[in-house]
C-alpha cells in the first residue's frame, strides 16, 4: 500500500487555512440583516415612503453600519490574500507576531471569559439598535419592551409549544432535584489542612508535590510537549490518611476542593447517576475556569469503579462459615506474624468476599470514564450548537486544570479502564507508616494533650504497635485520655496508653469467671503458645498473654515484630507452625492425650502455612510450584477430560501427604520442646491464672525467673515452687477427668 501524505498541521502551513463560505460572509450577512430591519422599520412608520427613499435615509442616519462593513471587507481581503500568497502570510506572521504574544499573556481561562463577555455585549448592542429603530425608543429602553412584544407576537402554536416545554421542564426539575446531594464543595478559605498535618507518609507526599507543581505551573511540562498528570489514585489499608492527604492537597494549592461521597451516584432511577457525573464535571469545569484549577476527591472509589461484579453463587448464595481461626477458643491469628495472619484471612475469604456493587448504576462508570478522558467539549450553547448549525467550527475550549484524586482500600475492584494512563496517571500506595512515621504521628497527637510520656516511651509505643495507622493512633490516644479523665487525672500516663491499646485491640473483656478446671486448661493452652514463641521465634516478640474471655476468644497470646521487616524465611514460618501446634501438643501432653476443640483455629493456621511452604515457596521436600501445576495441569495430555481430573486429584493427594508429613514432624518437635520446658509452661499458666493478663515483659520474666514490669518472676525459679505447680496441675487434671473441682486451691508462690 502506497504511503499517503497526512493532513498538514496548522503550524506546518505556508499559507493561512482557507475559510469556509459561512465564516467568510457571516458578519456581512449580519450587518445586511440589521440594515434591512432598519429600512423595514422606517417604511412601517411612513407608509408613503418608498424602499429607495427609506434605504437612502437609513444609510445617511446609520453610517456606522457601512463603517463596520468596510472594516469587515478589509479583514476578509487580508484573510484571502493570506490564503493565497505565502510571502504575505509569512511576512504578516513575522512582523505582527507581537500581537499574538500580547494577547497570549492573558491566561486561557481569562481570555476565554473576556471574549465571551465582549461577544455577548456586541449582540446585546445590535439587538438594542434594532429594537430602538422598531419601537422608536432609545436602544437601552427598547430592550425592556422586547419580552412583552415577543410574547404578544407569539402565535398560538408557539404558546402551545411553550406549554409542552413547561411540562418537560417539570421532569427536568425532578431529575435535577434527584441528582443533587453527595457532592460537597469547599472553597480555598474553608480548608485548613496542610502537608504538615499529614504524618508518617512523607514518601507519598514528596511524589504528590510534583503533581501540585504541574497543577500550578503547567507550562513547565506543556512547553516541552508533555501533558499535565491529572489523576492520582491513593490506595492502602483504611485509616492510613488517604482522605487527609487529599484535603492537604487542596489546602496547599489554594484551589477549591470537591468531595464526592461514595454513595453519590447510587439512585433508584436509571440515568440519575449519569446526570450526576455530568453535573459534577460541569461544576468542576466552572470552578477550574474561575480559580485556575480544582481538586476533586472520590472517596471509596471502588464503589463506582467496577462494572458490576456479582458475588459467587448469586444473590441467594449462603455466606461462608466463619473460619476456625476466628473461632471460640484461642484467638489464633494474634500470635502469628502479620504475613502469616494475612495468608489465613486471604485463604478463608478468597471465595466469599469477591464481588462488589455495580458502580452506582448502569452507565455511571462509563459516564465517568468519558468525562475523565473523553474529547474536550466546546463550552457554551452558542459555541456548541448555533455555530454548528451555521456550519462553523466551534471555538477550542480552554485547558481545564482538574486534579482527580481517588482513594480506595480495594484497588483490585477498580476497572482497568479507569486505571489507564490519561485517566489515573499516578498510583501511590499509602501503606502502614514505618516506625519513624509512627513515632512522628504519636508525637503529633500527644502534643495536643497533657501527658507524662518520655521520648523512650513514645519509641517503645511505636515499636509495640507495628501496624498502627494514623486513625488508630489518634483513637488510641483519645481512649487513653478518656481513661485518664475517668481516673480523675488531666494528663495521660504510660499505663493509660497500654490499657487503651489493649481495649482497642482486644475489646473489653467479658465479665465471666471460668470454673477452676477450665481456667487451668485455658491457661495451659495459652502458656504453651507463649513458651513456644519465647523459645523458637526470634522474629516476633510477645506483646501480651491473657485468659480474660473476649467476644470471640477464650484467651490469646499476641505477638508483634520488633522491627520493620519485609522478607520472611523458612525458619520463621516453621517457628510460626511450631507456635500454632504448641496448643495441640501441650494439651495432649498435660491432659493425658486429651485435647479440646479450641485447637481448631491453631490447626488451620498451621495447615495453611505448611501448604504454602510445600506448594508455593519451595520450603518443603519438593521444588515445583503447586500453583503452576494446577494452572497448566501438568501431566495430563490436552489438559482436559477425565484424565485432567484424575491428575488434579493426584497432585492434591501428593501435596496433602507432604503437608501431613511436615506437620507431623513439627508436631513431634513441638512436643519435645514443651517437654523440655514443662516447668516454664506451668509457671506461665500459674501467672495467667493469678493475674489473667500479662505483658510481654512479664511473660519473659516468668520464664527466665527475673523481675518484670508488674509480675515478679523470681519465685518461679525456685525448685520448691516447682513441686507446688506440679501438685496443682495434677489436682486440676484429676478434676478435669472427674468433672469436679480441684481438691487444692491455686498455690500462692513466695
Amino acid at each position: 500500500m502506497d504511503n499517503q501524505e497526512s493532513r498538514l498541521r496548522d503550524s506546518d502551513r505556508v499559507t493561512r487555512v482557507h475559510l469556509t463560505p459561512i465564516d467568510r460572509f457571516k458578519f456581512l450577512i449580519i450587518f445586511a440583516m440589521v440594515w434591512f430591519v432598519l429600512v423595514w422599520a422606517a417604511m412601517a412608520d411612513n407608509p408613503i415612503l418608498s424602499f429607495t427613499d427609506a434605504a437612502y435615509n437609513v444609510s445617511l442616519q446609520r453610517k456606522w453600519i457601512f463603517v463596520l462593513v468596510l472594516i469587515e471587507v478589509i479583514r476578509q481581503i487580508h484573510f484571502l490574500v493570506s490564503e493565497l500568497a505565502a510571502p504575505y502570510h509569512r511576512g504578516w506572521g513575522k512582523y505582527f507576531l507581537f500581537v499574538d504574544r500580547l494577547i497570549h499573556r492573558v491566561s486561557d481561562w481569562n481570555r476565554y471569559r473576556l471574549s465571551r463577555a465582549i461577544k455577548f455585549l456586541l449582540w446585546i448592542a445590535l439587538l438594542a439598535v434594532v429594537l430602538g429603530a422598531v419601537y422608536k425608543e432609545p436602544p437601552v429602553k427598547a430592550l425592556f419592551y422586547a419580552p412583552k412584544a415577543l410574547w404578544s407576537a407569539l402565535p398560538v402554536i408557539a404558546q402551545l409549544a411553550f406549554a409542552v416545554v413547561f411540562i418537560l421542564i417539570q421532569f427536568v426539575a425532578m431529575f435535577w432535584f434527584l441528582s443533587r446531594g453527595g457532592i460537597d464543595t469547599y472553597f480555598p478559605d474553608d480548608i485548613k489542612t496542610r502537608f504538615t498535618d499529614v504524618w508518617g507518609q512523607d514518601h507519598v507526599l514528596n511524589r504528590i508535590r510534583e503533581n501540585l507543581m504541574f497543577l500550578e505551573r503547567p507550562e513547565e511540562i506543556e512547553a516541552h510537549g508533555g501533558y499535565v498528570p491529572g489523576g492520582v489514585l491513593l490506595w492502602g489499608p483504611p485509616g492510613t490518611g488517604k482522605t487527609l492527604m487529599a484535603e492537604s492537597i487542596a489546602g496547599e494549592t489554594g484551589k477549591p476542593f470537591v468531595f464526592v461521597d461514595p454513595g453519590a451516584f447510587s439512585n433508584m432511577f436509571f440515568g440519575v447517576g449519569v446526570l450526576k457525573v455530568k453535573g459534577l464535571f460541569r461544576k468542576l469545569r466552572k470552578l477550574a475556569l474561575r480559580y485556575g484549577g480544582v481538586v476533586v476527591f472520590f472517596d471509596e472509589a471502588d464503589s463506582l469503579g467496577n462494572r458490576g461484579l456479582v458475588r459467587a453463587g448469586g444473590p441467594g448464595a449462603m455466606s461462608s462459615p466463619t473460619p476456625a481461626i476466628f473461632g471460640e477458643a484461642c484467638h489464633g491469628g494474634n500470635y502469628l506474624s502479620p504475613t502469616t495472619a494475612s495468608l489465613l484471612v486471604r485463604e478463608s475469604f478468597v471465595m466469599g468476599s469477591a464481588g462488589g456493587g455495580n458502580g452506582g448504576g448502569m452507565g455511571t462508570l462509563q459516564a465517568l470514564l468519558t468525562e475523565l478522558s473523553g474529547l474536550r467539549k466546546p463550552r457554551g450553547f452558542f459555541n456548541r450548537v448555533i455555530r454548528r448549525v451555521l456550519g462553523m467550527r466551534p471555538k477550542e475550549p480552554p485547558k481545564y486544570r482538574i486534579l482527580v484524586v481517588m482513594a480506595t482500600n480495594m484497588p483490585e475492584a477498580l476497572d482497568e479502564a479507569l486505571l489507564r494512563p490519561g485517566r489515573i496517571d499516578r498510583i501511590y500506595r499509602v501503606g502502614y507508616p514505618s516506625k519513624a512515621g509512627r513515632v512522628r504521628t504519636y508525637r503529633g497527637y500527644l502534643d495536643k494533650v497533657s501527658h507524662t510520656l518520655t521520648a523512650e516511651d513514645i519509641d517503645k509505643l511505636a515499636t509495640i504497635t507495628p501496624y498502627a495507622t494514623g486513625a488508630s493512633i489518634k483513637d488510641t490516644i483519645n481512649e487513653a485520655l478518656i481513661i485518664a479523665i475517668r481516673s480523675d487525672r488531666k494528663y495521660i500516663t504510660w499505663p493509660d496508653v497500654v490499657r487503651a491499646k489493649q481495649l482497642k485491640e482486644l475489646g473489653p473483656p467479658e465479665d465471666v469467671e471460668y470454673i477452676e478446671r477450665e481456667r487451668h486448661a485455658v491457661a495451659i493452652h495459652e502458656a504453651c503458645h507463649a513458651v513456644m514463641a519465647h523459645t523458637v521465634r526470634q522474629h516476633m516478640s510477645i506483646d501480651l498473654a491473657t485468659i480474660e474471655k473476649g467476644s470471640d476468644y477464650l484467651g490469646m497470646v499476641a505477638s508483634i515484630p520488633p522491627d520493620d521487616q519485609f522478607t520472611h524465611w523458612r525458619s520463621e514460618y516453621e517457628a510460626d507452625v511450631l507456635v500454632s501446634l504448641a496448643s495441640l501438643a501441650g494439651e495432649r501432653m498435660f491432659f493425658g492425650g486429651d485435647n479440646s476443640s479450641g485447637v481448631s483455629g491453631d490447626l488451620e493456621s498451621a495447615t495453611t502455612v505448611a501448604s504454602f511452604m510445600e506448594g508455593h515457596w519451595g520450603m518443603g521436600s519438593t521444588v515445583s510450584s503447586h500453583a503452576s501445576n494446577r494452572r497448566f495441569e501438568v501431566g495430563t495430555p490436552g489438559g482436559q477430560g477425565k484424565g485432567a481430573e484424575n491428575s488434579a486429584k493426584e497432585l492434591r493427594r501428593a501435596l496433602a501427604d507432604r503437608i501431613e508429613d511436615n506437620l507431623s514432624t513439627l508436631l513431634k518437635k513441638s512436643e519435645d520442646l514443651l517437654a523440655a520446658h514443662r516447668i516454664s509452661v506451668l509457671a506461665v499458666a500459674h501467672a495467667l491464672e493469678t493475674f489473667k493478663t500479662l505483658s510481654g515483659e512479664d511473660v519473659t520474666a516468668v520464664i527466665e525467673g527475673t523481675q518484670g514490669a508488674v509480675v515478679d518472676g523470681r519465685p518461679y525459679a525456685r525448685v520448691e515452687n516447682h513441686v507446688l505447680l506440679e501438685q496443682y496441675h495434677v489436682a486440676a487434671l484429676n478434676a478435669h477427668l472427674a468433672h469436679n473441682k480441684p481438691d487444692i486451691a491455686l498455690p500462692v508462690l513466695l
